[in-house]
C-alpha cells in the first residue's frame, strides 16, 4: 500500500484490534546520538572516525545477522541524530551490546535504549529502488 491508497486502509473491529495486540512482543529501542568526538566521514575507511565508524557499522551488520538487531537504521541528516535500531533484547541486554561498539567506546556516538512494543515478524517492505517515496 502506498500513500495514495491510505483510504483503502481496512476497517479494524474492536475484536480485531485486540487480537492483532496480541501479537504484540517487548524489544528494545536504540537512538544514537552524535557524540563529542563526531565528524563527518570521510572517503578512507582505514583513518580515524571513518575507521570507527566503519567498525561500527560491520558490527551492526553482524549483529543483524545474528538476529540481535533485526532493524538498523543510519541517519545521514545534519541532525544530532545519527540512527535507530531495534534489538531482539532486553533494555539490559541492549546496553551491554552498545557498552562495546566501537562508536561508543570512542565517544564518536552515544546512545539511548528503550522498552518498545512490535507486531512479531513486522519487517520493513523490500522496496526496490526508483518505488521509494522521496523523504522531507
Amino acid at each position: 500500500m502506498n500513500l495514495a491508497e491510505f483510504s483503502k486502509l481496512p476497517d479494524l473491529s474492536d475484536g480485531e484490534f485486540l487480537a492483532e495486540r496480541q501479537n504484540l512482543r517487548p524489544y528494545t529501542a536504540c537512538i544514537l546520538k552524535r557524540g563529542p568526538n563526531f565528524e563527518p566521514p570521510g572517503p578512507d575507511h582505514t583513518v580515524g572516525v571513518t575507521k570507527v565508524l566503519w567498525e561500527h557499522g560491520k558490527r551492526n551488520t553482524a549483529l543483524h545477522r545474528a538476529g540481535l538487531l533485526p532493524i538498523v537504521c543510519p541517519i545521514s541528516d545534519d541532525g544530532t541524530i545519527a540512527g535507530l535500531g531495534v534489538f531482539n533484547a532486553t533494555v539490559d541486554e541492549a546496553r551491554q551490546i552498545m557498552s562495546g561498539d566501537p562508536a561508543v567506546k570512542a565517544q564518536v556516538l552515544t546512545y539511548e535504549v528503550h522498552a518498545t512494543q512490535s507486531f512479531v515478524g513486522s519487517t520493513l517492505p523490500n522496496v526496490e529502488a526508483g518505488t521509494r517515496r522521496a523523504s522531507g
